[in-house]
């Protein structure tokens, strides 16, 4: 299989239906490097503006309406020594009384060390003198082309994935979407050095990388929403405002998953995840929130075909 590296000259504030800047086989991996979630490259200097300016299209030959692509994160490497985030907690979750009393949202740099693999804020602030996190890189936002040439602002996200900023979406993990227009369309950006759960600033540790992918298509493969599968867990996403919206897609596709891959009928899919499913809040910022749906693969019985 082929390795492309590919530099985008044009960059995408929204997902959809494009000239594709790259064409692949089947298989092929793909090393590109992205901007931060403002624009801004390893160097710096500003190219595009946000939110989240995308590297895309990739078009995956083979790739049909009703197939899924396979998107393999194989490697992220930030390529700066710095990053970003807001400084205070974001409106929208914390209670309303207390909106009133936070500070303005200023950004705040952070420096990253990777030969040591740490994040740590530039200037620390009183009792956080000593914090040092570990390097744990994500893509926030990454998808295909959506259904009826819809594009879509790289500032939320549907069926098609999108900004989604999930924390597990890192090194090592495999991730499915839905195909809705020919060759796929993948778009990707928006990479965080490191993020907790529901992305509650408003951002991560927003900063450029190179990202290694391969991107692989299986036929006739039904679903709506985005799978995934780590080491430990496999994964279906959500994508929705309010809350429950998502918890309800990402649990339905869920159930799908464990009755074709595994043969599970409704009941035994209800018991299994009844005790064993856990749920992350991926998102809590963006327009659409994200839920992650999340099964322990040591309770799956083997998977068919396999």
């Amino acid at each position: 299989m082929a390795i492309h590296r590919f530099t985008p000259t044009t960059y995408y504030n929204v997902i959809g239906t494009f000239p594709p800047a790259l064409r692949i086989a089947n298989g092929d991996t793909v090393i590109t490097r992205t901007l931060d979630a403002a624009g801004d490259d390893e160097h710096g200097v500003n190219r595009s503006g946000g939110p989240n300016p995308m590297n895309g299209p990739i078009f995956v030959e083979g790739a049909e309406p009703g197939d899924a692509l396979r998107v393999q994160i194989m490697a992220m490497e930030p390529t700066r020594d710095t990053g970003w985030t807001r400084q205070v907690l974001a409106a929208n979750v914390v209670d309303p009384e207390f909106v009133r009393v936070l500070p303005p949202r200023n950004r705040t740099e952070w420096r990253i060390d990777r030969a040591q693999g740490t994040v740590q804020l530039q200037d620390p602030v009183p009792g956080l003198e000593h914090l040092v996190l570990p390097l744990a890189p994500m893509i926030g936002c990454f998808g295909v082309a959506p259904t009826l040439g819809q594009a879509i602002s790289t500032a939320t996200s549907a069926e098609h994935g999108g900004n989604m900023d999930y924390r597990r979406f890192g090194p090592g993990t495999t991730v499915w979407f839905p195909v809705a227009a020919p060759g796929a369309l993948f778009f990707l950006g928006d990479g965080h050095a490191i993020q907790g759960d529901g992305e509650i600033v408003g951002t991560g540790v927003e900063t450029s990388f190179e990202v290694t992918i391969t991107l692989s298509v299986e036929k006739r493969r039904p679903q709506v929403w985005p799978r995934a599968e780590t080491a430990e867990d496999i994964i279906t996403i959500g994508n929705a405002r309010p809350l429950d919206q998502a918890l309800q897609h990402a649990t339905t596709e869920m159930a799908q998953w464990l009755g074709q891959d595994f043969g599970l009928d409704l009941v035994a899919s209800s018991h299994l995840m009844g005790q064993v499913v856990r749920y992350d809040v991926a998102n809590v910022f963006d327009p659409a929130y994200t839920v992650a749906c999340r099964l322990p693969k040591r309770f799956l019985p083997r998977r068919h075909g396999v």
